[in-house]
């Protein structure tokens, strides 16, 4: 398999080790409370699911269906993209369903990346938008993943020292997995550098809903023009709770839409048409679901703030996305992400994300993700507690004993 181009271009998947361990743990026995991956374990509201079970019974959705979605799907996008963010889309022409987004990232970067193209993406950051251009013969240059003074300064030097040219950019707010939200004075400022050196803007916006304090997160499409050179991604997976679905979007730019309508026909069929109907259906019901998902995960936030924080590892309390932002405890820093979290698996019961999986600017934190209820978060902070204390124990008897 070392031969092979382009699984060369790719890094051992970090969080398998991690994973790795998880599995010889839960076979000893142990009760692992599992804040690693970003697996919504909420139910998918019922009422989408009583459309998936009424549609599957009809014979004739099991037939193919259409790669870049039907037209119901595709018209219940663009009125959510209205009616939140104010933005009009021609669902023919500017909006495509995905199987999921990263499926979408995945082959927007097939079908417009040629090999050497060098494309701007944050660090750290969700792999598929670097992993993505790579795999498709690409090259990546980093920029922050914070919004602001910093951000612009490194876009400035990406341009003038990258050669190639940079063909895009990727943007994520909320991100992931570093909770950033950005406005739309920052997503202003984007587009007009971007058109003046003529650079795409993919935005990933899955977690568009999930947001606890101030003004919801907006859409790069606000912005006047932005549809010249951008395409947007979102995904049902959190904002329904449909992750196994695997159904999103990308809208935007129709030379966009269409590169990737192309090559999504040479490679699948669409999404089975019951879970499109369903989409459709969960898109045109109504915020109450919605609503309800972000009040559960601003609680499972709330918890985790708390009990971790009184159990001696300060958590900073995320505005936005299912995931907290967090810096190793200051004492064990020395570890790095990937050690830090084998040891507070294996000692804590409790599974966390090495940020070092998001580029080697993560490698100071991890990630934890509200993927548990409040009880198990709890319980979570109470072995954390014993590790913690354990972990000041020993640091006090090394300074002792010199």
């Amino acid at each position: 398999m070392q031969n092979f181009h382009k699984i060369r271009r790719l890094p051992p998947y970090v969080f398998e080790e991690v994973n790795r361990l998880k599995a010889a743990a839960r076979a000893n026995g142990a009760d692992i409370i599992d804040l690693g991956m970003g697996n919504p374990d909420l139910p998918t509201p019922q009422a989408i699911v009583d459309k998936l079970t009424e549609t599957v019974a009809k014979p004739r959705t099991h037939r193919y269906s259409a790669s870049k979605g039907i037209p119901g799907l595709r018209r219940a996008q663009a009125a959510y993209y209205e009616r939140r963010f104010g933005v009009k889309l021609n669902p023919d022409t500017e909006v495509i369903a995905t199987l999921g987004s990263k499926e979408g990232f995945a082959n927007m970067a097939q079908a417009i990346t040629a090999p050497g193209d060098v494309v701007l993406t944050p660090n750290p950051s969700y792999p598929i938008h670097a992993f993505g251009f790579l795999m498709a013969g690409g090259s990546i240059r980093s920029l922050p993943a914070e919004p602001g003074p910093e951000f612009f300064r490194a876009l400035e030097r990406a341009v003038v020292h990258s050669v190639p040219k940079p063909i895009a950019m990727v943007l994520c707010y909320p991100s992931n997995p570093g909770a950033h939200i950005a406005d739309l004075d920052f997503f202003r400022d984007v587009i007009a550098f971007a058109k003046k050196h003529e650079i795409f803007v993919l935005s990933d916006l899955a977690y568009s809903e999930i947001y606890f304090e101030g003004p919801p997160p907006p859409s790069v499409l606000q912005i006047e023009g932005a549809k010249d050179i951008a395409v947007e991604f979102t995904s049902m997976s959190k904002t329904f709770s449909m992750p196994g679905w695997r159904m999103g979007f990308a809208v935007g730019n129709k030379e966009l839409i269409a590169a990737l309508a192309r090559v999504k026909s040479y490679l699948d069929y669409g999404a089975f048409t019951p879970i499109q109907v369903a989409a459709a259906a969960a898109l045109n019901g109504g915020d109450e679901p919605i609503v309800e998902i972000r009040e559960t995960y601003r609680k499972r936030r709330d918890a985790l703030v708390d009990s971790f924080t009184r159990a001696g590892w300060e958590i900073p309390s995320p505005t936005a996305s299912m995931f907290a932002w967090v810096p190793i405890p200051p004492s064990m820093a020395h570890l790095g992400s990937l050690e830090f979290s084998k040891q507070l698996l294996e000692e804590a019961h409790i599974a966390v994300a090495p940020g070092i999986g998001f580029g080697e600017h993560g490698d100071g934190h991890v990630r934890i993700a509200l993927v548990e209820n409040e009880q198990r978060i709890r319980q979570a902070a109470r072995s954390l507690k014993r590790f913690m204390d354990r972990q000041h124990n020993v640091v006090s008897f090394n300074a002792a004993t010199r």
